[in-house]
């Protein structure tokens, strides 16, 4: 393993990351108490600190681990969850979604960010590797974020959607996949399913949704 890649990748993607994964869990908590659930907020979670969102095995440990493991091929991680109880929310079923997305739309949000900060650094004639390298690892982390978060498997966000989209019946039984959902999941992305399925065509409508977002700032640019 090259650690001075190794290095370099972390500088890239070190604050695009953080950003990614202290906004989405932020996201959830502001929209949980919104909705009248205020769990997130007492417990100093509606923040965006990143320290209080890191968790040390799956944001920082996991990841290091999978990139030495699989040469950068393979990179997983999670933050820590924002507390959120559906039942105290006005609404649980229908708020639950809202709460849910709430965390994938941040991200997508944030890949427009970055994908803007790559207009602005071209119209300023700032053609700094580094900073093209990062804004462009910007957009990449938060699709990914985007994408896989709205898999429609629980404990994932877009499992939360399908839940709260269901009738009662078929909801119930949804849900009841969660304590394996983990498990499954991480099995369907080692098995190739997620990234082959779901990752590269969600990915792909991303970074079309995005290109036509700012190709008339571009347009004027040239």
């Amino acid at each position: 393993m090259d650690i001075a890649n190794l290095i370099q990748t972390v500088t890239l993607y070190a604050l695009p990351v953080l950003f990614a994964i202290t906004i989405h869990e932020a996201a959830h908590g502001y929209a949980a108490r919104h909705f009248g659930d205020n769990t997130a907020f007492l417990q100093g979670r509606i923040t965006l600190n990143p320290l209080k969102h890191i968790d040390p095995i799956g944001t920082i440990l996991m990841p290091l681990m999978l990139y030495f493991a699989t040469s950068g091929a393979f990179l997983f991680g999670y933050a820590k969850p924002v507390p959120v109880n559906f039942g105290a929310l006005r609404n649980p079923k229908r708020d639950m979604v809202w709460v849910a997305l709430a965390g994938p739309a941040s991200n997508f949000a944030q890949a427009i960010f970055w994908a803007l900060m790559l207009v602005v650094l071209a119209a300023t004639g700032i053609e700094e590797p580094f900073f093209l390298k990062m804004a462009q690892a910007g957009i990449l982390v938060n699709l990914v974020m985007w994408a896989f978060n709205l898999f429609p498997l629980p404990p994932l966000d877009g499992g939360r959607i399908l839940v709260g989209l269901l009738p009662w019946k078929q909801a119930q039984l949804v849900s009841r996949i969660e304590p394996w959902g983990f498990f499954i999941v991480m099995g369907l992305v080692l098995a190739g399913v997620v990234g082959t399925l779901w990752l590269r065509p969600l990915m792909t409508l991303g970074y079309g949704l995005i290109n036509t977002l700012i190709s008339p700032l571009l347009s004027l640019l040239g």
